[in-house]
């Protein structure tokens, strides 16, 4: 049992330093693109060539998405805190709400058709 957790631990922080990592290329080149997003990103090259196994931060990664919802929480308050933004603008918050997610929906198809196909054509 503790070392199950130990294990989720150490798997958040690897993905928590490479955050952090991203943060500091962002904020010492002085780039355009989020810290948090560069991290994402090596993330990625990191896994897509195999510097890091998928094993070594499988569980943390599946712990933390199962939690998802609570990393929302700082976001839902600071909405409220800044409810004057807001008020009176219920309708359009709506209407933005569901053309983005419409816009997320399709490109997430669109990309995993493609990512779909391109793996059928590498396995034949």
């Amino acid at each position: 049992m503790w070392k199950k957790w130990f294990i989720i631990v150490v798997q958040i922080t690897v993905l928590f330093l490479l955050s952090l990592f991203g943060t500091w290329l962002q904020q010492t080149f002085h780039l355009v693109i989020p810290g948090s997003v560069i991290g994402l990103i090596l993330l990625f090259i990191l896994l897509y060539f195999n510097i890091i196994p998928e094993t070594w931060i499988k569980q943390g990664a599946s712990f933390m998405t199962k939690h998802l919802i609570l990393f929302f929480i700082p976001a839902t308050v600071g909405i409220i805190e800044y409810y004057q933004l807001f008020s009176g603008k219920g309708s359009l918050v709506i209407l933005i709400t569901v053309v983005s997610t419409i816009i997320v929906f399709a490109l997430a198809g669109w990309t995993s058709e493609k990512m779909a196909a391109w793996r059928r054509a590498k396995h034949e």
